[in-house]
């Protein structure tokens, strides 16, 4: 099993920062919010992207799929009682020549292969395309 840890500290009212390995992320918890620094929801959705493009990047070369670029829209939908989220919906656009079914294939690895997507999937629901750029 993998483990992973982060810390996170209060600066001020305005806002917090997160450590994980030499990495640092500030965070808005500004009741007003913060444009500088992503919220929590926020988060979670850049969570999601980070765990889809990493498993286009393990995935691609395991299916000799040409990879040039890829870039993912992500739409959460918050309820206010309780707080939480509801549902997530994705538009992932990949730089490729690969044919219709080849986008199809690496869809659907990035969605069977990802943490945060498969724990995500479980409790929310998370819907998306895949579509070539042009």
């Amino acid at each position: 099993m993998l483990e992973y840890n982060v810390t996170a500290r209060r600066i001020d009212e305005h806002g917090a920062q997160a450590h994980a390995k030499d990495a640092k992320i500030v965070l808005d918890t500004d009741l007003a919010g913060r444009e500088d620094a992503f919220n929590p929801a926020e988060l979670l959705l850049a969570s999601l992207s980070a765990c889809m493009l990493k498993g286009a990047e393990r995935v691609a070369p395991m299916l000799g799929f040409e990879l040039r670029g890829m870039e993912i829209a992500l739409h959460g939908v918050r309820q206010d009682s309780p707080p939480k989220m509801v549902r997530i919906e994705y538009d992932i656009v990949v730089d490729t020549d690969e044919s219709d079914q080849r986008l199809d294939l690496l869809h659907r690895n990035i969605r069977k292969y990802g943490t945060i997507s498969n724990t995500l999937s479980d409790v929310i629901e998370l819907t998306g395309t895949i579509r070539r750029k042009g």
